[in-house]
């Protein structure tokens, strides 16, 4: 019985031991601060982009509860992944992201939008047609642009976005869209095509 309390002594001795306790103490101290170092980190990259993520997820969805959804997903997934981020175009990173998420759930959905049989690689150039911007500015009309640019599958709609909305380079925009910058090059010339058909039918109809 002596033998017993003696064992249970020795035990609360050691787990007492001041120098175990601050070596927990320092340990946890430590954890904390790299917690709050990877958090500081991860919102300083990402907080300044998230009115980015969400014009992107509206775009492709054409829905803003699924927009938001999109964007908060994709949040915890950088989140979640964020130690394989090593710096560089925070931007860029959390847009692909949001892409990948929101054409998730397009497939899900069984969206019907998803691409285009355009021949890419062999029409047009991105420079031929007059851009959407300079649409916008004739027509006077974010509603019309809006309703030209839900017609447009997805991917159109998605260039369109990150190009004229978020102003992003095609290096940018390839990256992304994980596709090669010849490629974003023709899909935004046929996207502002279609966009400039679409909008030149709708406005002579209401003539």
């Amino acid at each position: 019985m002596a033998l017993q309390l003696k064992e249970e002594h020795a035990c609360e001795s050691a787990d007492s031991d001041p120098k175990i306790v601050k070596f927990a103490i320092v340990k946890k101290r430590q954890e904390d601060h790299s917690l709050e170092v990877g958090l500081a980190s991860f919102e300083d990259a990402i907080l300044p982009h998230l009115d980015a993520a969400h014009n992107l997820a509206r775009w492709l969805l054409r829905n803003e509860q699924d927009a938001q959804d999109v964007v908060q997903e994709a949040y915890l997934r950088a989140f979640k992944s964020f130690a394989g981020f090593h710096g560089g175009n925070g931007r860029a990173w959390l847009l692909t992201i949001v892409r990948n998420t929101s054409y998730t759930l397009l497939k899900k959905n069984r969206a019907v939008d998803l691409t285009t049989t355009f021949d890419e690689e062999i029409h047009g150039s991105g420079d031929e047609v007059v851009s959407p911007v300079t649409i916008l500015e004739r027509s006077d009309n974010a509603e019309l642009i809006k309703e030209a640019m839900d017609h447009l599958p997805a991917e159109f709609r998605e260039i369109l976005a990150l190009r004229h909305q978020e102003g992003l380079s095609y290096k940018e925009i390839a990256e992304i869209a994980q596709i090669p910058p010849g490629t974003v090059m023709s899909r935004l010339a046929r996207a502002r095509t279609k966009l400039r058909e679409y909008l030149a039918a709708r406005m002579g109809k209401e003539k």
